[in-house]
């Protein structure tokens, strides 16, 4: 979560032969709207700091960095520098959505270079094109299939399920779905030998892999930023602290009035604290509700988010977060349109973490209201059952949904460090090594 800019400034030049082998690129930039894009850059470059590797910020003189970047952000151990000085015989890039935000120019529709650009080609000219590998972090949890993805679209643009299939067939038809395959191919970087596009997710989608086998497919990128004595779901739950709410989507101001409907009864009272990029026109009055859009530095929000009775999330970084901590949560992404046309926007993230909390044995009660708040359905109701719930969370917390994968593909930051081990002692280059992650080989 956002905290204080951290900078430093570089130091005398080592000879690469002292070096870790490679010297890694932090590129954070905002891609789909959210704040999370940036932290999910940063907490990569936490769990490659702690792997002993250098993380660097390289921004060509005169060039602002990109909106949202200065922060304030918990910035891991890093270097700002404006000029490259490779020390170590290979880089390693991190970005979110390489084929958005650092691909070079293009010809046709929407062609322009992303904004870390100029800079990508700057690393690869100072260590050469194949000593450079480029991690494209895409979006959590999205791993449809082109025509799930065509649906959901329509979904999305407000078409009645009940017209669906009808539009759906439509789609396909007038050569929809291989505009999308075509243009997701392209923006998702497949075609680049040295770019290994994540996604990290709840689950493998099998049928994603035979769609897209350029493609890699991973358990979650987790926070790492809370830290717990044993296991906090052993531990008997409290029934004081405040309700924390990162309330990132607009609509989130839609159901306010129901959740504080929903708490009105609850005792001991309960004081909802509730964190927002943008003002509300209104917020009923209330001494038990505090509101803001400050930055908040990193520490004192990690400090309240962990101590909170039951925080209410968004996304995917807070969600991630409110797993690792254990513990009750509700999640929010947001609403489109009313009445019968409402609908979730981008639900596939609570989507797959129900499918995973059915499996791993989470009580039907328990999916059935974190799946009601995610629709803006009954949100009082849902309310005043979390608030008195004491079962059914022990089957919901991290280290329960990171058997998904094989080591070292079930947990993202741990890819992400077998493959800068594995590119700092190869000879074979960056594409070498992606065609052999893309197989499921890191070593």
């Amino acid at each position: 979560m956002p905290s204080r800019w951290r900078r430093s400034t570089d130091g005398p030049p080592r000879s690469p032969r002292h070096g870790p082998g490679v010297e890694v690129y932090l590129l954070p930039t905002v891609v789909g709207g959210g704040l999370g894009d940036i932290e999910e850059v940063l907490a990569a470059g936490r769990r490659l700091a702690r792997a002993g590797f250098p993380l660097r910020l390289y921004r060509r003189p005169g060039r602002p960095l990109p909106p949202g970047v200065r922060g304030p952000w918990d910035w891991p151990p890093h270097r700002r520098v404006a000029r490259l000085l490779p020390r170590a015989p290979a880089a390693l890039t991190v970005t979110a959505a390489w084929g958005i935000s650092a691909a070079p120019s293009r010809p046709g529709a929407l062609g322009r270079p992303g904004p870390w650009a100029d800079e990508v080609a700057d690393i690869e000219t100072a260590y050469g094109p194949d000593q450079v590998l480029h991690v494209s972090l895409e979006e959590f949890a999205r791993t449809l299939v082109t025509r799930a993805e065509t649906r959901e679209r329509l979904r999305e643009g407000g078409i009645p399920a009940r017209a669906l299939a009808g539009r759906l067939r439509d789609a396909e038809r007038r050569g929809e779905l291989e505009t999308f395959r075509t243009a997701y191919t392209r923006f998702r970087a497949f075609d680049r030998k040295n770019v290994l596009p994540l996604f990290a997710t709840f689950r493998c989608s099998a049928g994603f892999r035979r769609e897209f086998p350029q493609a890699v497919q991973a358990g979650p990128l987790w926070p790492r930023q809370y830290r717990t004595r044993g296991n906090a779901m052993d531990r008997p739950r409290s029934i004081h602290g405040d309700w924390v709410w990162y309330a990132s989507p607009a609509s989130a101001e839609r159901i306010a009035p129901k959740v504080l409907e929903g708490l009105e009864g609850v005792r001991p009272a309960v004081h909802l604290y509730i964190r927002s990029p943008r003002p509300w026109r209104a917020l009923p009055p209330s001494d038990r509700v505090t509101f803001t859009t400050e930055p908040i530095r990193s520490r004192e929000w990690h400090r309240r988010f962990a101590a909170a009775r039951v925080r209410i999330v968004t996304g995917s970084r807070t969600l991630l977060e409110a797993l690792e901590v254990g513990g009750p949560f509700l999640y929010f992404n947001g609403i489109l349109g009313r009445g019968s046309r409402m609908r979730r926007h981008r639900p596939e993230k609570i989507v797959e973490l129900l499918e995973v909390a059915r499996r791993s044995g989470v009580p039907p009660s328990l999916r059935r209201d974190l799946a009601r708040f995610a629709q803006g359905i009954d949100v009082a109701g849902v309310v005043r059952r979390i608030a008195h719930r004491s079962t059914g969370w022990e089957q919901l917390r991290a280290s329960t949904l990171r058997a998904a994968f094989p080591p070292p593909f079930e947990d993202a930051g741990a890819l992400l460090t077998a493959i800068a081990r594995s590119l700092a002692r190869d000879a074979g280059g960056a594409s070498e090594l992606v065609q052999r992650v893309r197989r499921g080989v890191v070593s």
